[in-house]
Order: structure tokens, then sequence, then C-alpha cells
């Protein structure tokens, strides 16, 4: 081990190898319930240092973990069988953005709304938004495709990654796909998306930009009981309306949030839902009518709307931080994520 961190340390410099046990603390976790703790962690800042960390490693045979910023819930970022720890922390450029093709060069290490904050003035946004997007990169978003509350009228991170860059298991530099929504070949970018750091490590990626919406609507429907909730969410899909967001609540994550974010979330509902919808003001407005009036079907306690981009920003921030308050009440919380049809719920 001690030559395989003499020649780490060649790589990226003696300040970018973390190899004392307390320093290696930090990264013995992500946003899991398991932990482990690697041998040491490197922090390269270009695809060459990156590659050359990844030869060392293969050279020793040590196993190789990528890491964003740690908020994962999957595990991926941790070290499970000891190895090397590649850091994307130094990676953080917002290279090019291209408002003509909507697009942007960025380097992995990017936090996710950081890219969507850079762009706001220039009338874009990046549509992928989890819960964690506060902290979240853009690297980890697409080890694991991320989603978020929109993904149900935008989609997940595949649907907004064009190309990347990426680092290969023998240290190969390698661009996939491009700079456009049609590449020919083999959907290369397809399988990488997702694939949780096994197949190759991303060090740059091009990703759509979306315009920004002339008019955003957030509602909040509160109901009795979870079955009411769910009856809504049915019937909400079944009438052919496909709200930018649709996210549901039982009584402890209300609860939860309140305590620790103030959303305004009510006190004894059994369950919410809040609801997005956006687009042109026209339809908007239509759209919102339709969603009420499914909602007032199954017998809603009330039907608010957020009255300006603060009380909606408000909303959003008790969903967004629903995991985090319950790991208040349970500090082992464990979250899946399930797939269930609809008319199961």
């Amino acid at each position: 081990m001690d030559s395989a961190l003499k020649e780490l340390r060649q790589a990226v410099g003696d300040a970018y190898v973390i190899d004392t046990p307390e320093d290696l603390i930090v990264f013995e976790y992500d946003g899991a319930v398991d932990k482990a703790t690697p041998l040491a962690v490197v922090i390269p800042e270009t695809a060459q240092q990156v590659s050359e960390c990844v030869k060392v490693a293969r050279r020793h045979e040590l196993p190789i973990v990528a890491r964003g910023a740690g908020t994962g819930l999957s595990g991926g970022a941790i070290a499970e069988h000891g190895g090397v720890v590649i850091a994307m922390t130094r990676m953080t450029k917002i290279l090019e953005v291209d408002t003509e093709n909507r697009i942007a060069v960025v380097e992995p290490g990017v936090v996710n709304l950081d890219l969507s904050t850079h762009v706001a003035p220039l009338g874009l946004y990046y549509a992928p938004d989890p819960s964690s997007q506060r902290a979240c990169t853009i690297g980890g978003n697409v080890a694991e495709n991320s989603g978020g509350p929109h993904c149900l009228a935008y989609g997940v991170t595949t649907n907004h990654v064009l190309g990347m860059e990426v680092v290969l298991a023998d240290g190969t530099i390698q661009w996939i796909g491009g700079r456009t929504r049609e590449s020919v070949g083999f959907d290369l970018r397809g399988i990488l998306v997702g694939s949780e750091g096994t197949l190759a490590i991303v060090t740059k990626v091009v990703v759509r930009l979306l315009t920004k919406p002339e008019s955003v609507k957030t509602l909040l429907a509160i109901f009795k009981d979870l079955d009411d909730a769910s009856a809504a969410v049915s019937g909400i899909i079944g009438a052919g309306i496909v709200p930018a967001a649709l996210e549901m609540m039982d009584d402890l994550c209300i609860q939860a949030a309140e305590a620790s974010v103030h959303a305004g979330y009510p006190e004894g509902a059994g369950a919410v839902l809040l609801v997005e919808v956006d687009g042109i003001t026209e339809s908007v407005e239509e759209e919102v009518e339709a969603i009420e009036e499914v909602c007032n079907r199954f017998r809603p306690i009330e039907i608010r709307t957020a009255t300006d981009a603060e009380e909606r920003d408000r909303l959003w921030a008790g969903r967004k931080g629903v995991l985090g308050a319950l790991g208040r009440l349970a500090p082992n919380y464990l979250l899946v994520d399930g797939t269930v049809p609809r008319t199961k719920l």
C-alpha cells in the first residue's frame, strides 16, 4: 500500500491524498445506513489526474470508488471493500453555457442547484431536482440517474445528459455521446447513466438546459387519509393531466417536515398532495382548475394555492427536507425506492 500511496501522491500532489484515520472518517459513509473505511482518498483536479489514479489502483489491484457529495442513499459512494475513494470535490467548474443550443458543459463536482442558479439570469434551468439538490453533484446524479419531484413531466438525469467524458477501468479517457439529442451508434451514454460508477468515472458532462416556464402554480391538497390522497393521484393521471410535479406525503412525513422546516403544512392532516403545474399562463390556469376539480371528488379538507414564489419555495423545502427531518426522529431511517402501479397505491 505504501508504494500505491507514493504513486497517488505523485499523480495529484501530497495535499490531495488522505490516508490518516481521523481524516478518513468523513469518507466512511454517505446518505445510506452502512459505512466502510477506505484505505485512502484522492482528490484529483483534472481528467488526466483521474486517469493516473485509476491506473495506479489497477496496477496495485485496489478497488476504486468515485464520490461526489456523499448524499446518495444507495451506499454507492462508500468503499465497501476498502481501496481508494476518488473524490470529485476539486472538479467544480461550469466550463461552458451555450444559450443558443441550450446546453452546458460541467465538471462532475458541480452542485446540482448551483448549475440552475448559474444559468437562471439567462432564462434557463436544469430540470432534474433531487431532494438533495442543494448539495448533490452532477456527477453523482449521473451515477445514480437521479430524478426529483419534477421527473414526472421532465424525466430523470438520463433524459438530460447528452454526452460525457469518462475514464474507463484501464485509465483510458473517452468521450461518450455528444452535444445533441441524437447521436449515431450504440447508446453508451444510456448504459453509463445510472451505472453507479461501475463502468466508468465521469469527468465532464454535457447537459440539456430548459427554458424557464412563463408561469408556475403550486397547489397543496390536504386529505384526511392516504386512501383519498392516493385516489386523487390516480384521478389526476387518469384524467390525462401530467403536472410538472406530483408528490404525496403521509401524516408522519408532514409532522416531521413541519417540525424541521416550518413549511406551512397543516396539523392533523392524514396526507397531502403537492402538485405543481407550469407553462403558458393560460394553460396553467386551466390545468389548475382541472386538478382542483379532480381533487374535489375525493373529499379534500382544503386545497391551497401558493400565493407567491416564497410560499412555493417553502412548500417544496418541506418536501425536500423530509428525509433529513425523519432522520431526527430515527437516525437509522432506511429509505428505498419502490415502484408501485398507481392503482395499487
